[in-house]
């Protein structure tokens, strides 16, 4: 492996480029605008696939953006595997509170600030990075990839699953194992495997009031405030502890082992300095559990969006003609997602006053899941991550979601490996969001150790 990672530091600038050619890209599945932008970024990966590591590959259309798939050839007695990644990045919004332009990718220091810098097209190119890196000395690859890029994951991935389910998707899919680099590593310098993710339920609910706004002076007191009636219906949804009041919400949550909560208490957290970074005074929630073990292991609910009435400069006296919330619930293995679907929107129904009328729409759920670490991927990774890092890896719960990995993993019944390369610091969703360049180069060196050793395991 020396000779491959010397390989690999001697050529940094050509991968960085790569990824930095990606990055100029707006793919924001999110707004209608990047539409075209969606399509460039995904023809953008398949030249790639296709010129710079030779694989068979093409644009699979339909109802979404395109996903992107490609393969290299079948090598006999070794494993296949599926990498999966997603080129759609959140909106940059807001706008003013970056430092550089969020679609043109700044060094400062050590780190590389872009939309979409870490989340997921820095850890994306790593691994297309250390494929090639892997082709261009050795002259082929010893194990069969398969490549399938989204760009829906952060709007749903309503086309990935749609295939995934569709008469082609499971056969072309077929792997032995899933890999998946789209989340985080323990700490800086602190590789980790993720061997669970919560699961996330999206809703928007309008409730609707007047048939335009009105005067609070000549009609406050007389008509209901569809503002006021929607914020009583969210205040209802938790209580001061941090728990959720949806009947039968906590149904077959699965309990947090002591094997776990050993584990989940070894991942490096600093409560003072974390509240520090947040530029929060407290944290919140459930008493009965840790900081980290609400993060990653346990059911949470949190606005995304509010929105209602006059937001414009200065003050304007009007009953609001109508509200809305955009919110999520997280999940964990073995909560019904549906039930908790009709069991929220039933809460709400209950909550809507007269003169009031609502519009209640839930988007993609996806169910929380643990994977076992019994696996002989598990140690392969395991191993790899520690060459590239000089420290074991510690197995963590994620409390992100990526809603079609517990698809594949069911549907394509594989083994998972999720290899996170970024940090939690990266601030991925938010302004400044950025990648350390010291994540992205182990990142290449993870992939292309990690296909060699796993190149050795009989399939």
């Amino acid at each position: 492996m020396e000779n491959l990672f010397d390989y690999i530091d001697q050529n940094r600038e050509r991968y960085r480029e790569y990824w930095f050619n990606g990055l100029r890209i707006p793919s924001v599945s999110a707004e209608k605008k990047h539409k075209p932008d969606m399509l460039r970024m995904a023809e953008y990966l398949l030249r790639f696939l296709r010129e710079e590591l030779k694989f068979e590959g093409r644009l699979i259309e339909g109802e979404g953006n395109p996903l992107v798939y490609a393969e290299s050839p079948a090598v006999e007695g070794a494993p296949t595997v599926l990498l999966y990644g997603h080129y759609d990045v959140q909106p940059a919004d807001p706008l003013d509170l970056w430092k550089s332009d969020p679609f043109e990718p700044e060094i400062r220091g050590e780190n590389v600030y872009a939309r979409g810098a870490d989340d997921d097209k820095g850890q994306i190119f790593a691994h297309l990075s250390g494929i090639k890196a892997l082709m261009e000395r050795e002259g082929r690859l010893p194990i069969r990839i398969k490549c399938i890029f989204e760009g829906e994951e952060e709007v749903g991935s309503d086309h990935l699953f749609a295939f995934l389910h569709g008469p082609e998707g499971k056969e072309l899919l077929a792997a032995d194992l899933i890999v998946v680099s789209d989340n985080t590593m323990a700490g800086p310098g602190q590789p980790a495997i993720t061997y669970g993710l919560r699961g996330v339920i999206g809703f928007e609910v309008f409730f609707h009031g007047p048939n335009r706004d009105l005067h609070s002076g000549i009609y406050g007191g007389s008509v209901c405030n569809p503002a006021l009636a929607l914020s009583r219906a969210l205040a209802g949804l938790m209580d001061e502890k941090g728990k959720i009041q949806i009947p039968g919400f906590y149904d077959g949550v699965r309990a947090i082992t002591d094997q776990e909560h050993s584990v989940i208490a070894q991942v490096p957290f600093d409560e003072e300095q974390a509240k520090k970074d947040l530029g929060v005074s407290a944290f919140f929630g459930d008493p009965d559990y840790t900081i980290m073990e609400r993060r990653c292991a346990r059911p949470s609910f949190d606005i995304n969006g509010l929105t209602s009435g006059y937001q414009g400069e200065g003050g304007k006296t009007i009953i609001p003609s109508w509200a809305s919330v955009k919110f999520t619930l997280r999940v964990v293995p073995d909560q019904n997602v549906e039930k908790i679907i009709q069991a929220t929107e039933d809460f709400f129904r209950a909550q809507v006053p007269s003169g009031i009328r609502m519009d209640f729409h839930r988007q993609q759920g996806a169910e929380g899941m643990v994977v076992p670490l019994e696996s002989p991927y598990v140690a392969v990774a395991s191993h790899v991550l520690e060459t590239v890092h000089g420290k074991k890896p510690l197995f963590v719960r994620d409390g992100g979601s990526i809603t079609i990995v517990a698809e594949l993993w069911k549907v394509l019944n594989a083994d998972l490996l999720m290899i996170g390369l970024g940090l939690d610091e990266d601030a991925i969703h938010s302004p400044n969001e950025h990648f350390s360049l010291d994540c992205f180069y182990n990142g290449i060196k993870t992939g292309a150790q990690l296909w060699t050793e796993l190149a050795k395991m009989k399939k």
